[in-house]
């Protein structure tokens, strides 16, 4: 698979303080489902503003199907086609009256007709599994339905990589598992930023940890590596960790409950 979104020797932070990636590289390619993990100021959300060109790097290079970004207004308005970021809190995204108002935003914007935005927004609705709620005032949404409001508002756009900040913090289980399906069923590339190491396990194509001020990338077997995960402040998953107590190995990397027992009979 080819690269659909990048960084190069990322350098970013904020005006004023040290900053929080330097030399930072990551390669997303088409398709694939990334879990970017890494503790609190690790940089995880510094390096997805940036991927989705909200935030200008102090250095280093932010590439699109191969192209360098410009940050000048036309290749941002361009890239936002390409790329849409949801942000943990849903109320720092969520401004209009009702469902459908905000939902439409970004297809209006796009310059669509009144026919075409609304066939986006009944399309990002029934793909959220939140239909019912097209005419909701959005402050009378639960939490987690305001979360699912906020990802519908990015899907009406279309992009080709959809990065999501802590989509699951504050859901219960059974919302993370709704959430997740719903993820599941999009055709579009996903970076997800997680504290959840079980998840990622289970759920991701690629990992990537932001530790140092750098990231280092690979399969979901990295999140075996000990030293890194110490580096990160971030604990084995559950399913490695009880393998690696019973002594055992399993080969392909276990996922689920299911694959555990495999490994253990």
């Amino acid at each position: 698979m080819t690269e659909i979104l990048g960084a190069l020797d990322l350098t970013a932070g904020f005006p004023g303080s040290p900053p929080v990636l330097d030399g930072a590289c990551v390669s997303i390619r088409r398709g694939v489902r990334m879990a970017l993990l890494g503790q609190n100021g690790s940089g995880k959300t510094t390096l997805l503003r940036c991927l989705a060109g909200a935030l200008t790097p102090i250095r280093g290079t932010i590439r699109a199907n191969g192209t360098a970004l410009a940050h000048d207004r036309a290749s941002l308005r361009a890239h936002r086609r390409l790329v849409q970021l949801v942000l943990q809190d849903p109320d720092d995204q969520l401004f209009s009256a009702d469902v459908t108002q905000d939902v439409s935003f970004g297809p209006l914007n796009l310059g669509l007709g009144e026919a075409g935005a609304r066939a986006r927004v009944e399309e990002a609705l029934e793909l959220l599994a939140i239909t019912h709620l097209a005419e909701r005032p959005t402050h009378q949404l639960s939490y987690g339905e305001r979360k699912r409001v906020a990802i519908a508002g990015a899907v009406a756009m279309r992009p080709s990589v959809l990065l999501l900040d802590e989509p699951t913090a504050g859901l219960d289980p059974a919302g993370v598992a709704e959430l997740m399906a719903t993820l599941d069923g999009l055709d579009t590339t996903v970076v997800l930023a997680t504290h959840d190491v079980d998840l990622a396990l289970s759920w991701a194509d690629e990992v990537a940890v932001v530790s140092g001020r750098r990231v280092r990338q690979g399969d979901p077997s990295i999140l075996g590596d000990a030293e890194l995960l110490a580096s990160a402040r971030l604990r084995r998953p559950w399913q490695l960790e009880l393998l690696h107590r019973l002594g055992l190995s399993a080969n392909p990397l276990p996922r689920s409950v299911d694959d555990v027992a495999r490994a253990i009979q």
